[in-house]
């Protein structure tokens, strides 16, 4: 099978693709260069997207291995969301940025997603600033077509995000805004956009700076999305995705309690989405098979989510069905990472065919050597393989007098193995102390088995014999 992409790369693309994906992380542009397979899941996405811009709402988790190309694809579906007039915003989790939290960590995410805001025009992120402009741009054309001052605009376009939690001070903040536009008092309009962002740490430096009394923090990191969602409506655009990667950063929460109180913030935000009260607002979560069957710290170990996130019953044998809130990514078949593997032969040469460095016999060499090395493995979780490819590429280079002949077979391919799930914590499980602790403690207390369990952490608490 031959595949001949003829389509040119510039330059930066060329550079930022190789660069990336020799480091092992996902490039912020060019993905359309090597793009292939996930067709059908792309499509099941893009039938949300359309959903969230007819005013819909829908959460959806990426689930696939480590190493098996998520990171990637949900970078696709957000360009393709770019297109189709909506804004996203994007984070990865981390200790330090959780869904729920009292120390911060909410509020830190919150601003993580606000820097990473992008629109098509802007994609980048840093479109905060342009998407506020927009509506206000917007409020300026009615006022000259009717004459109404632009304030009473402003006012009565956001009235009905007085209706939402938190409505009233992100009214006013706009306002401010639009205060700041026309009299030229830039300050004033970045303590707005900083306002909206989450930066702002006390409510007493928001009062001073735009006279409102709240900020956006760890209480309200969930309503502030959805007046914002509301907010980029009336500005013209179609709503936001919000896709939130390393979901796996929850699982791994030593402690029982803050991670039970994120999964109740993503059962809070799975039942607005399958009831309709989130409107034009759409998530899109991305994690590993453990972080959602794990029943001792995964989703699955709350109920209320296992419940509706069971996969259909009747999609065995080969069937599939993409309209369930969990969407697991096919492992790409060999053909497909062949044609990948064209795509990175043609993005190294910079879209000439001429300055080829390997042959088509040479990128089947390859692959049966992966083959031989790690199994089908190479192309589910093709992560190495791909940097492997990449870095014989870079030796062919740099070394014109060697033959790919002579580098293949030496290339070592290591299998992917998934670094985040090891060291967890202790269970709070019972069943995992020995017996004879069990049988003791039971013999103290058999009414109270507190001893055995901490409610708060998962480490065995300290008792007394």
């Amino acid at each position: 099978m031959t595949v001949s992409p003829q389509t040119t790369i510039r330059p930066r693309e060329r550079d930022a693709l190789l660069q990336s994906l020799r480091a092992g992380v996902v490039p912020r542009m060019g993905q359309q260069h090597v793009q292939v397979g996930r067709v059908k899941e792309v499509k099941a996405l893009l039938s949300d997207i359309n959903r969230i811009t007819d005013g819909g709402s829908g959460s959806r988790f990426i689930i696939g291995d480590y190493g098996s190309g998520k990171t990637f694809f949900l970078h696709v579906v957000r360009s393709i969301a770019l297109q189709q007039k909506l804004v996203t915003v994007h984070a990865d989790l981390s200790p330090d940025r959780r869904l729920h939290a009292t120390g911060g960590q909410a509020r830190s995410l919150y601003a993580e997603l606000m820097r990473n805001m992008a629109t098509r025009a802007k994609p980048d992120g840093g479109a905060m600033s342009s998407v506020v402009e927009r509506f206000v741009s917007q409020a300026l054309t009615e006022s000259r077509d009717t004459g109404a001052p632009v304030e009473s605009i402003i006012r009565r376009s956001l009235s009905e995000l007085s209706e939402l939690t938190g409505g009233y001070d992100f009214a006013e903040v706009i306002a401010k805004y639009w205060q700041g536009h026309d009299t030229g008092n830039e300050q004033l309009k970045s303590d707005a956009v900083r306002w909206l962002r989450g930066e702002f740490a006390t409510r007493t430096d928001a009062r001073a700076a735009l006279g409102v009394r709240t900020i956006i923090d760890d209480s309200n990191f969930y309503d502030q999305l959805k007046l914002l969602a509301h907010f980029v409506r009336l500005s013209g655009f179609g709503g936001i995705l919000v896709c939130l990667d390393e979901m796996v950063n929850l699982y791994k929460l030593a402690n029982t309690q803050a991670r039970n109180s994120n999964y109740e913030q993503i059962l809070r935000i799975l039942n607005d989405s399958t009831q309709g009260s989130a409107a034009s607002l759409g998530f899109l979560f991305g994690g590993t098979p453990d972080f959602l069957l794990d029943p001792r710290r995964g989703l699955y170990s709350y109920s209320a989510l296992q419940s509706r996130l069971e996969e259909n019953s009747y999609a065995v044998d080969g069937l599939v069905d993409y309209s369930g809130p969990v969407l697991r990514l096919a492992s790409l078949t060999p053909e497909d990472f062949y044609v990948l593997l064209t795509k990175l032969r043609h993005v190294q040469a910079a879209g000439d065919e001429s300055a080829y460095l390997i042959s088509d016999e040479g990128i089947t060499q390859y692959m049966n050597h992966c083959a031989q090395r790690i199994g089908d493995a190479y192309f589910r979780t093709p992560r190495n393989t791909i940097k492997g490819f990449l870095d014989l590429l870079a030796v062919l280079e740099q070394n014109p007098d060697r033959a790919w002949e002579d580098l293949v077979t030496g290339i070592n391919i290591q299998r992917e193995s998934n670094p985040d799930l090891a060291p967890l914590a202790p269970t709070t499980d019972p069943t995992s102390v020995p017996t004879r602790t069990r049988d003791i403690l039971s013999d103290q207390n058999p009414a109270d088995d507190r001893h055995t369990t901490n409610d708060t952490d998962d480490e065995l608490s300290v008792f007394k014999l």
